[in-house]
């Protein structure tokens, strides 16, 4: 007998065959009430478990989701979270695979596939291209959160060309009107923020004092940009908001300013973009722009559950859907300062 008993194994012991086994196992009609009996006393008399994973891999379906995302990205994790939640709800589970200094998209993806997970969904790839994304989506329906989507893989985001608008507008309405904009690093969800902000700049004829400054994603560039900030020219041209590509280049601002004895919002307005836990810390209290992760999540679920091909389709494949983010009003922006020069 193997390590682990199987069905044919409990069949045997109980003297019946392994449909009948079956189909008292997984609890339906036919069997007498005896043979249930011997069947059950079997099962518990040789620790049998049913083995989920071939039951449904049999039936083509394994309810796995494929998670790709990077395990430094605090914002990742809180998309994780709120994924599983909301997967586990539908009867799905995720296996995750995490991208590394020494394992990058590719490589994790392998992982995944070879686990024969049911669907892909992978968290901002920024070493897939478009044409990576369609293999992949050929082979396993694949999913994309934070940009939108190519010939065949799905794209499932937040709007943030709105999210930056919502920044914008929150601080033109405290009153300011010289605001700078952090970027971030390469790829499209920068792209996408930077034309967001300048667009909404322009809006309001501020196109001229629509600054950029370069970042990227984590604290220490954050405190570069904010080095490069003080070293600029004070007086009528300064800044007196900054708006950051994400919440941990907006910490590295707030740190830099307020060891150089600027005030945050006293002197400078500082918004930040993802909504992370760390945002919403009593003694960082940071504004900064929800993408909404539970709205993301229950988009990736919906989408895997329902048939995208075949008959009775319900939608078209692949699907570009846009979830709104909102703003979230902190303490670290605030009027302009009356000194301030118009």
């Amino acid at each position: 007998m193997s390590a682990r008993p199987r069905l044919v194994d409990v069949a045997l012991e109980s003297g019946v065959s392994t449909a009948t086994a079956s189909l008292v196992l997984r609890g339906l009609p036919g069997p007498s009430r005896t043979t249930q009996h011997a069947v059950r006393d079997a099962a518990a008399r040789l620790g049998y478990r049913p083995d989920r994973a071939a039951s449904l891999l049999a039936r083509r379906r394994t309810r796995l989701l494929g998670v790709l995302l990077d395990v430094t990205n605090a914002f990742h994790a809180e998309l994780v979270l709120a994924l599983d939640a909301t997967a586990g709800a539908a009867g799905f589970e995720l296996l995750l695979a995490t991208t590394t200094p020494r394992r990058g998209d590719r490589a994790a993806v392998e992982t995944l596939l070879d686990s024969r997970c049911e669907a892909l969904v992978l968290f901002g790839p920024s070493e897939l291209t478009d044409p990576d994304l369609d293999r992949l989506a050929g082979t396993c329906p694949t999913y994309v959160l934070g940009r939108g989507p190519t010939a065949l893989a799905s794209g499932i985001r937040a709007d943030d060309e709105l999210g930056l608008s919502l920044a914008v507008e929150h601080l033109l309405g405290l009153g300011h009107r010289r605001i700078a904009y952090v970027d971030g690093p390469r790829g499209l969800i920068a792209t996408t923020r930077r034309r967001g902000f300048r667009r909404a700049m322009r809006s309001h004829d501020l196109g001229a004092t629509a600054r950029v400054v370069r970042g990227g994603a984590t604290e220490v560039e954050g405190a570069a940009a904010a080095g490069l900030l003080l070293d600029g020219p004070e007086g009528p041209g300064a800044p007196t908001a900054v708006i950051a590509f994400n919440d941990r280049v907006a910490v590295g601002l707030v740190d830099v300013f307020e060891r150089a004895g600027r005030r945050v919002p006293g002197d400078l307005s500082v918004v930040g973009y993802d909504d992370s836990p760390l945002a919403a810390l009593a003694h960082v209290a940071l504004t900064t722009v929800s993408q909404d992760p539970p709205a993301l999540a229950a988009a990736v679920v919906d989408a895997v559950a329902v048939p995208t091909v075949g008959p009775g389709a319900l939608t078209a494949y692949p699907l570009d859907v846009v979830v709104a983010p909102r703003l979230v009003v902190r303490t670290s922006s605030g009027p302009i300062a009356s000194s301030a020069p118009a």
